[in-house]
């Protein structure tokens, strides 16, 4: 049996549904029960957990063969990442108790940055769970291509996409969500002592000038970069609601300057096959659908 957190999100919806097409068994940990019905009709077990509930996630990991850890992200933390470090605390916990056969634990590129940012509570999970004695592998993917579903209504309506990341012709290591969780799949299945380190990409690296290109041709019209100035980051950031907007801007600024990368550049990292054109068509189409 192998119990999946965050099976309802696109990375654990794809691991889940690959051990299934596998004929493997899947536990479905869920926070909420309305959303229950979708998995148990996929023949799927079933246990309701709060990720913060050190109790709950004990008993949903209980018997498992592998255990999917898909912490949520707080994009706007408080100083010093207390909402991370409750959650931390509950996974350590229920995995100790619960000592499942292995655990594949979704980290980031950057969990190994030599300065703070938003992806430091990924560095924080990995500390911790590093040190519970058992099989644990974390798995680091390079920046999601579907972040760009927040860029397709100024590429569609304005032929514009507004990047915080640049410059606009730099490559940077991006993967889908897809291959994110057909990795995780595969991970759970091997059998490793201690603790592993996996990092993650796509097929090419993307540039800012790559995603215009492929949003161009999935709207069949121009769209050109429009670099967002660094000293604007906070304004905006905050109009937007953001109360501590300084992680995140660092965060952009480790991918921009280069200290946020797999630690040889691309030499080691594994490769997905899903491409830049396929997601971005797929976002295009998702929004045409939910207009409609």
């Amino acid at each position: 049996m192998y119990a999946i957190t965050g099976i309802t999100g696109k990375v654990g919806g794809a691991l889940a549904r690959n051990l299934l097409a596998d004929g493997l068994p899947v536990r479905a940990v869920l926070r909420d029960a309305t959303k229950a019905v979708e998995w148990k009709a996929k023949s799927c077990d079933v246990a309701l957990a709060e990720m913060d509930d050190a109790a709950s996630l004990a008993s949903a990991f209980k018997g498992a063969d592998g255990v999917f850890i898909l912490p949520p992200s707080e994009f706007d933390p408080e100083p010093g990442f207390p909402e991370a470090r409750r959650l931390i605390d509950a996974v350590s916990a229920a995995l100790v108790e619960a000592r499942p056969a292995r655990a594949v634990c979704l980290s980031t590129i950057g969990a190994d940055a030599p300065h703070e940012n938003l992806l430091t509570q990924r560095t924080l999970l990995e500390q911790a769970l590093g040190g519970i004695g058992l099989p644990v592998t974390f798995l680091r993917p390079g920046w999601f291509i579907e972040n760009a579903q927040w860029d397709v209504p100024a590429a569609r309506d304005e032929g514009v996409l507004r990047s915080f990341l640049q410059p606009a012709n730099k490559a940077f290591p991006m993967v889908a969500t897809q291959d994110v969780g057909c990795t995780a799949a595969a991970l759970l299945r091997e059998n490793w002592s201690g603790t592993r380190v996996v990092e993650l990409e796509g097929p090419a690296r993307v540039s800012p000038n790559d995603i215009a290109r492929a949003f161009a041709a999935a709207l069949e019209h121009a769209v050109s970069v429009e670099i967002v100035p660094r000293e604007t980051w906070e304004t905006i950031f905050r109009a937007q609601g953001t109360r501590n907007p300084l992680p995140r801007i660092r965060m952009l600024d480790g991918f921009n300057e280069g200290w946020i990368e797999f630690h040889d550049q691309v030499l080691s990292s594994v490769k997905g096959t899903t491409t830049l054109e396929s997601v971005i068509a797929g976002l295009v189409e998702s929004r045409v659908t939910a207009a409609a």
